[in-house]
């Protein structure tokens, strides 16, 4: 059975100094899919690249201490993409994916748009282009897995105080609206909510909010 485990890092130098490393020979996966690396290729030596038996592809944004996505793979891949082929998105290091004879694993790190208006748009801008890749990654007859951050919360049960952040980015109907088209009409699977189902299974809690 292939292992994929993604993991938003909140900086790839910070997490190795944390114990990544004996963490990632722990989890035993196939495929380590990783967001917001923070780093640059420059930043990331050669005890970050080689770690264990696994091989390292790193796409980063251009802008040091930001965004970046990466992917750890215990099999070499056939080919490795960077990027989506938008200038603007490839420079904050939002897309990477890793292909294996008919699988494709992606990483992709969506933007928040939580900070500030100009931000939210960058969000929708995004969230509009991002769609004919996805289209055309299905319409490929690949396998697809895509893991990532995607700065959006689906359905009611997948966020603790809903109420409260229906008008918040994260959790307006727009971006929840973008979620349905994927999965309705792009005909991705949501595989966490297909094999769980329970309440109250949250992965982050908002650092800039104290919401921990």
């Amino acid at each position: 059975m292939l292992r994929i485990i993604s993991l938003n890092l909140n900086g790839i130098r910070s997490a190795v100094r944390k114990g990544l490393a004996p963490w990632m020979k722990r989890s035993n996966a196939d495929i380590l899919c990783l967001q917001e690396l923070k780093a640059q290729e420059k930043d990331i030596d050669d005890d970050t690249r080689n770690i264990s038996s696994y091989h390292s592809y790193f796409h980063c944004a251009q802008r040091p201490g930001y965004s970046g996505v990466g992917i750890y793979s215990k099999r070499e891949p056939d080919d490795v993409i960077e990027g989506l082929g938008i200038d603007d998105i490839d420079a904050e290091g939002r897309y990477i994916e890793a292909r294996f004879n008919n699988l494709s694993v992606i990483s992709v790190y969506v933007p928040s748009g939580s900070s500030s208006e100009e931000r939210l748009a960058i969000k929708f801008r995004f969230m509009e282009r991002f769609i004919e890749p996805l289209q055309q990654l299905m319409d490929s007859g690949r396998e697809v897995v895509i893991c990532g951050d995607w700065n959006t919360a689906h359905k009611e049960i997948d966020l603790k105080n809903w109420k409260s952040n229906k008008k918040n980015s994260g959790f307006m109907p727009e971006e929840r609206e973008w979620i349905d088209g994927i999965l309705n009409n792009l005909r991705y699977v949501d595989v966490f909510r297909t094999l769980n189902s329970r309440p109250d299974q949250y992965t982050w809690w908002s650092n800039r909010g104290q919401a921990w």
